[in-house]
């Protein structure tokens, strides 16, 4: 770098110090590394020194005279389920504190600050919507309406879009050919409209992806990812691009996805709740990780060179394919030398989520699966530190849950030796519940308090009523669906032991409500659990049963909670009275008004 200074005309020792200078930011110059190391420090010390008392305090009580193998698994149990709810309850703190208590540094704010920059756009960008089984008409009128909007912008011309098919259904594949052999006839735009559809799945998603970057990644400068159920505005959109030319080092570049307005109940309902809880969890995520971001797979652009240079997945666990390639694709991008960046803002940019439980349940279960396999990947050479917390973290996201199921499990047992003790410390034992159920709610609670600080914010929910009532029923649903999945991923872990897989296909994006039978059909381990779980309870300590309800209730309501927020007569009643609503359910961008015309 000094040869080619001198030869350009730079003297060297300016060349040297604007290398030290370099040296001193992130790879994309956003902050300064001693700054990012700070706050790692920080974070670090606020997670184990929490997660150290936690675990010590459990110690504390459990391990009192006699019963030292219960006491040590149920110690276990909490030392694996508690770093979960201990990391979100600081992320949020964080988040809260820059949202309200402090100004960005002036670096962050910049990179937040979207739309202030209008010169044209320099790069080409490929659109790309990955399909595998899933309603083509659906699917394709969402990527219709983001090349309208991106129409409607100066910059329309710099982007192509890739119908990306896996399809290996016959009659799913003649419809996707038929529309979009009619979605190009019709547009005049037709010379920029692709589709491609592979014979075979291999590489699922990522391999569906790699094969375009590879075989048209040379045209383009950036891709934008978009899954089936993906919807971004056009602004949005060239706001990103805008970021991306800016700083030629990211190479991922995520950005916040919400929900869409739905009419199932357990969507309106899930996705009021992490609209909420996202904004401050993100926001104070984006605050210590910076350049080793998380990468979600969808609604987020990528630098193409990059990601086929550097991003390839083959042989990374021998001959098994990994499932969750998203974060195994942003640390690889980071090793690389390139930052992945998460936009802890809201920006346009919508997803569907699941209608119902069921559905939620078996999306959870492919994550679960995917995130596993982190495993034998968290040691790969020349990961940057924190890209290895981030495959730690996905496991533990999930390792955490049959931790808690044990826990519930052993709970019986360890009461009645308790009542033996005279000295036992139930009031550490109460202390302790309820510092970890708070920190569970923590991202909710503080989502609504940083609506409730800004201005302007519980009026676009809807108002005062409907964001209390909503916020109320949020928190009682998400302790409720916290202990169904429980329940459904401690089962499923147990079922990977012996070789069960899942497949990765077409999933379920409308409701349509389930039936008592089927709800029976695939919960009923949870009314067993439950049924036992409380039984106990009941004879060993009715006290301790009733406190424990928060957490445990949903054992015995999965079957009834299941049918009811599923069912379409509860759905059209939330929609009807805006319950649960989201900004966009009362005033809809043109976007969001588009998908509602085209339902």
């Amino acid at each position: 770098m000094t040869i080619g200074a001198e030869r350009d005309g730079m003297p060297k020792s300016d060349a040297v110090t604007m290398v030290e200078a370099q040296s001193l930011t992130t790879p994309a110059g956003i902050g300064a590394r001693a700054t990012l190391a700070w706050r790692r420090r920080v974070v670090f010390a606020l997670n184990a020194g929490t997660w150290l008392l936690t675990v010590l305090l459990s110690g504390l009580v459990l391990a009192q005279k006699g019963m030292p193998m219960v006491a040590a698994a149920m110690i276990i149990c909490v030392a694996l389920g508690a770093p979960w709810p201990i990391l979100g309850f600081w992320n949020a703190v964080i988040g809260l504190w820059q949202l309200h208590g402090q100004r960005l540094r002036p670096g962050e704010t910049t990179f937040y600050a979207l739309g202030t920059n209008t010169t044209p756009l320099t790069v080409n960008t490929a659109v790309l919507m990955t399909l595998r089984n899933e309603d083509p008409a659906r699917a394709l009128m969402r990527l219709k309406i983001v090349k309208a909007s991106l129409g409607q912008t100066a910059e329309g011309a710099r982007f192509s879009y890739f119908i990306l098919s896996d399809s290996d259904r016959p009659d799913i594949a003649a419809r996707e050919e038929d529309l979009v052999a009619d979605w190009r006839n019709g547009d005049p735009d037709h010379e920029r409209i692709f589709y491609r559809r592979r014979t075979d799945n291999e590489g699922f998603k990522a391999g569906n992806v790699r094969d375009f970057a590879e075989r048209w990644g040379g045209n383009y400068e950036l891709m934008l990812a978009l899954d089936a159920d993906s919807l971004m505005t056009g602004e949005s959109i060239v706001d990103l691009v805008r970021i991306m030319e800016k700083y030629p080092r990211i190479g991922i570049l995520q950005s916040l996805v919400v929900g869409t307005p739905s009419s199932s109940a357990f969507a309106r309902i899930f996705q009021f709740g992490m609209r909420l809880g996202m904004r401050t969890y993100t926001m104070g995520q984006a605050w210590w990780v910076g350049d080793c971001g998380p990468f979600w797979g969808h609604n987020a652009l990528v630098r193409i060179k990059p990601y086929v240079d550097h991003c390839q997945l083959d042989g990374l666990l021998g001959g098994t394919q990994i499932l969750s390639h998203d974060q195994v694709e942003a640390v690889l991008m980071r090793k690389a030398g390139y930052e992945v960046r998460v936009l802890p803002v809201e920006t346009g940019s919508y997803e569907d989520n699941p209608p119902d439980v069921l559905e939620f349940m078996r999306r959870d279960n492919r994550w679960c699966q995917g995130n596993l396999q982190y495993f034998r990947l968290v040691g790969l050479p020349g990961l940057k530190p924190v890209s290895r917390f981030q495959l730690l973290w996905a496991i533990l996201m999930f390792l955490g849950v049959p931790a808690w199921t044990l826990f519930a499990i052993l709970l019986p047992v360890m009461i009645v030796h308790a009542q033996n003790v005279a000295d036992f410390h139930w009031h550490t034992v109460e202390m302790l519940y309820a510092t970890l159920l708070l920190m569970h709610l923590a991202p909710k609670l503080a989502g609504i308090a940083d609506a409730i600080l800004t201005r302007g914010e519980v009026q676009r929910f809807g108002g005062a009523a409907r964001f209390s009532l909503s916020a109320i029923i949020e928190i009682v649903f998400s302790l409720l669906l916290g202990a169904i999945t429980t329940i459904r991923t401690s089962i499923f872990m147990i079922a990977l032991l012996f070789g069960k897989s899942i497949s990765w296909n077409g999933q379920q994006r409308d409701g349509a409500g389930i039936s008592w039978r089927t709800a029976f059909e695939v919960l009923w381990p949870h009314l067993l659990f439950g049924v036992f779980f409380f039984a106990a309870m009941a004879v060993i300590s009715p006290a301790t049963l009733i406190w424990s309800l928060p957490l445990t209730i949903g054992y015995l309501l999965a079957i009834p909670f299941a049918v009811a927020t599923a069912s379409p007569h509860v759905g059209r009643f939330f929609r009807r009275y805006g319950i649960a609503g989201i900004p966009e359910d009362f005033a809809p961008p043109p976007e969001i008004r588009a998908i509602e015309a085209g339902r």
